[in-house]
């Protein structure tokens, strides 16, 4: 066996959770899922043969761009110090083969590579033998961050403790033999309401459209369930936007702002998001069936399946998708109605599914325009788009957004409006309003000014809310 002096002694580093910010077994994992849907029970029989088998059937069956995952650079920074004093850098991970060799070939910092193959599964007390037959006991230091790697630190010489997962420090530290505890990626409370985009949660005061239309706001029992419906459709929308992240990973790391998503940068673990999105599913759907009438629960099942489709599938497709986001927010006021019992409008409707066509494609466009201000011409990754149809995509947008003002209009003159407001040609004055803000913001969006969601812009756009403001008051005045 091969003697080494303290200071040539190898470097071993692990891979999943401390050189990289995530889990390879599951990023793998969610990958199929999102291309291969139909194929969802496969990986179990793979499971069935056994944790190596499963690793290399996902291995070979999804491409991972290793270039974009979130490598920990003050881990990568310590491996170079140590490399630069001239020890031997060894890559020992549970994950296969095929993968940590292509992270090894991407990142030019690593000697040896030993991994999971077809013969075994390099984790735990299998991974500190490799190691032990290899460089002797105490003859290597290691740097890992899980249960799996406290055997592994007790036959090393020194050990340096990654981003610990819960209990593993306390457990490293009675070893004796901790060199250095590094912890490089904090993540807090701040990163899960960007995860769980509470701030979207705006969207679904949608819901108490069909309240105000029907000047029903002041009831306490209906507004109490229009506040019950706002909680539980936002849980819902939650756990979609958190499943969505986690199937979106790769997509998320090619675009220049949904990188730093706390999934996609690694701030947060895959499978804390594979706990919560069903989590916050159950306590959606048990509160609705629970409180609300069946019906509120019936459209919660459309949204989720129509978001669910929209991710995995529809908005890849052109047209498809800004429609399926029309509908999205569609649904929210119907959703409203199911949950005060309300009769749904033809008005409404038809005004919701044009206004928010109109600000679907403002999101497209705004995406697109900045595709083609890098220069870029072929197809956006994960969309059905190109850069080159800007202009058509405006011209489509803009109609939308008018047409919605032509609705709102005809309104004025309906059976049913006369009975709802005592002076309905006031109701006049929100046209020009809607004509301004729908102008101003495709306006914006072509000088580059949108922010990729209208929604979130229009709330802190300052001109947008005091728009919003004079429209209430238009109606209020027509009451």
């Amino acid at each position: 066996m091969t003697e080494f002096t303290p200071v040539a002694l190898p470097f071993v580093v692990d891979l999943d959770g401390t050189l990289l910010r995530s889990n390879l077994l599951l990023e793998t994992g969610m990958a199929f899922v999102r291309h291969k849907p139909l194929s969802l029970f496969k990986p179990l029989g793979w499971l069935a043969k056994g944790k190596t088998a499963l690793k290399e059937g996902l291995a070979h069956a999804t491409d991972i761009d290793v270039s974009l995952l979130p490598y920990d650079p003050e881990i990568i920074a310590l491996i170079k110090a140590e490399r630069s004093k001239g020890r031997s850098i060894i890559l020992a991970t549970a994950s296969h083969y095929t993968l940590a060799k292509r992270i090894a070939d991407h990142l030019q910092l690593f000697d040896e590579v030993l991994a999971t193959n077809a013969e075994r599964n390099l984790s735990a007390h299998r991974k500190r033998d490799l190691l032990v037959e290899h460089y002797g006991e105490k003859g290597f230091d290691y740097a890992g961050n899980s249960h799996d790697d406290i055997p592994v630190w007790a036959a090393a010489r020194h050990a340096y403790v990654v981003n610990p997962e819960p209990g593993v420090e306390r457990r490293a530290q009675k070893q004796g033999n901790v060199e250095q505890v590094i912890r490089s990626n904090p993540s807090g409370i701040k990163d899960w309401f960007k995860a769980l985009r509470l701030h979207q949660w705006m969207k679904n005061t949608l819901i108490f459209v069909p309240l105000l239309a029907a000047h029903q706001i002041t009831n306490p029992l209906l507004l109490w369930q229009g506040l019950l419906a706002f909680l539980f459709f936002g849980l819902c929308a939650s756990s979609v936007y958190l499943l969505n992240d986690l199937l979106d990973l790769a997509d998320d790391r090619h675009h220049h702002s949904k990188r730093n998503r706390p999934f996609a940068a690694g701030r947060l673990s895959i499978k804390s998001g594979l706990i919560a999105f069903p989590v916050l599913l159950v306590m959606a759907f048990d509160g609705a069936a629970l409180l609300l009438p069946w019906q509120f629960a019936g459209v919660l099942v459309a949204y989720y399946i129509l978001t669910l489709a929209y991710s995995m599938s529809l908005k890849r497709y052109m047209a498809i998708d800004a429609i399926a986001l029309a509908m999205l927010y569609t649904v929210r006021i119907i959703a409203g109605a199911a949950a005060c019992g309300l009769e749904l409008t033809f008005w409404i409707l038809a005004f919701s599914m044009f206004i928010f066509l109109s600000l679907a494609l403002v999101k497209r466009y705004a995406e697109l325009r900045e595709a083609r201000s890098k220069g870029e011409t072929e197809k956006t990754r994960g969309r059905g788009y190109y850069p080159g149809d800007l202009e058509m995509i405006s011209s489509l947008g803009a109609s939308s957004g008018y047409l919605s003002v032509m609705v709102l209009a005809l309104y004025i003159h309906g059976q049913d409006t006369t009975g709802l407001y005592l002076n309905p040609q006031v109701i006049w004055l929100a046209c020009p309003l809607l004509l301004f803000w729908i102008t101003r913001v495709w306006m914006l969006t072509y000088r580059g000014e949108m922010h990729d969601d209208p929604v979130v812009f229009a709330v802190r756009d300052r001109v947008s809310l005091i728009v919003g403001v004079l429209f209430c008051a238009v109606f209020w005045v027509a009451t």
